[in-house]
């Protein structure tokens, strides 16, 4: 009873701490646009009635579609890394027409959307230990009374300094030729999920293109509760408010084809003719992973969500690849396949990181890493995987 007390104490005085926003409503938001910006956004769950679809469709001569989504997954990340690395490394990695990214996803994609020549900046990112600088242990408990565990800053210094603008140039020059670049959000307001047009963004021209670029990249990986939302300028009309906006996996773990799509008709006109490719790179484990629970009220949380997370991620990749198998997509699909030692206290653990890197960048080399078809149960027993390239 105490503890609950302590709780609910916790929850009204954050509550009371919370700066007063714009209040606006559920019609004012459905119309709601980015001063400045055309066809850089939309609601994952409309369909293909969206006016315009050009810009957000690839634009390519070649037989072949191929699609990149990186899920979501913290430090874990750094397994898609890995695995990029030794795909560049192998020479088989085609230039991905789309590329999708979710939290720590929405980090890599703007460099995997690049290319193999960011290799090395993605795997300074995720093993030299600059992620150890988003966590800080001193503002732990400040941040129970305030928006978040964690402080923002971190996080927004990490984002401004990799994402410059010479690499917004690099993107907008990429959709110019008909590539796609698209990360998701969660609007916290709305409780629904946000595509955007990065390289539409980037392509606008707009001096305020990278502030707002970087905004979306830090709410897409602002895990909820852990770091704070992102307010993002909205109009509607005549009305001026600020949108809330975090971690897009609290929506979906993956980005692949829109629920509005998928419910939608089947006129995919676009890619007829088309070898369509989806690779999916999943920063979890699909398999159930044991571990003895302390009764304890945050560890029990804690697991909760993690169960919580991976089942979200495996009916997202069971709806894509019934989708996949009906409009003849090629699926592929590549996850973590044994347990790692992980520490809730210290996420962005540079040891951690690195033996997920090793795992990815192993799985990839040795070409076992793609799967044709979601796998839940494989490769249960726990073990470290060997060193391979750092």
């Amino acid at each position: 009873m105490h503890r609950l007390t302590a709780i609910l104490s916790l929850a009204f005085l954050a509550g009371c701490l919370a700066p007063d926003r714009i209040a606006y409503g559920p019609k004012v938001a459905t119309v709601a646009g980015i001063d400045g910006f055309r066809d850089i956004r939309t609601y994952a769950d409309v369909g293909r009635e969206q006016a315009d679809q050009r810009p957000w469709l690839p634009v390519t001569k070649n037989k072949e579609i191929n699609y990149l989504a990186l899920s979501s997954g913290g430090g874990a990340g750094a397994f898609s890394v890995g695995a990029l690395k030794a795909w560049s490394a192998a020479g088989t990695r085609p230039q991905f027409d789309i590329v999708s990214g979710v939290s720590t996803g929405a980090l890599i994609a703007p460099y995997a959307f690049l290319g193999s020549a960011y290799d090395k900046t993605l795997t300074d990112l995720y093993t030299s230990g600059v992620a150890e600088t988003l966590v800080d242990a001193d503002f732990l408990p400040k941040g129970l009374f305030g928006a978040s565990l964690l402080k923002q800053q971190p996080l927004r210094t990490m984002v401004e300094r990799y994402l410059t603008r010479d690499v917004l140039a690099k993107i907008a020059a990429e959709h110019r030729k008909g590539r796609r670049l698209l990360i998701l959000t969660s609007n916290l307001d709305s409780q629904r999920a946000v595509i955007w047009n990065m390289g539409a963004i980037a392509d606008s021209g707009r001096p305020d293109a990278l502030k707002l670029f970087q905004d979306v990249i830090i709410a897409s990986a602002s895990i909820p509760g852990v770091y704070p939302a992102v307010l993002i300028k909205a109009r509607s009309g005549e009305r001026a408010f600020e949108e809330m906006h975090s971690d897009g996996g609290a929506v979906s773990q993956i980005l692949t084809i829109p629920e509005g799509w998928m419910a939608g008709p089947d006129k995919d006109e676009w890619r007829k003719g088309r070898r369509f490719n989806m690779y999916i790179l999943i920063n979890n484990a699909l398999m159930p992973e044991f571990s003895t629970t302390t009764n304890n009220t945050f560890v029990v949380m804690a697991r909760a969500n993690s169960t919580l997370i991976k089942s979200q991620t495996r009916s997202a990749l069971l709806a894509t690849y019934l989708y996949a198998q009906k409009n003849g997509i090629r699926f592929h699909v590549g996850s973590i396949d044994m347990q790692v030692p992980y520490k809730m206290a210290d996420p962005f653990n540079t040891h951690y990181m690195r033996v997920l890197y090793s795992l990815g960048y192993a799985k990839m080399a040795s070409g076992h890493l793609w799967q044709d078809k979601p796998l839940f149960t494989e490769n249960l027993a726990a073990a470290q995987p060997s060193g391979q390239e750092q």
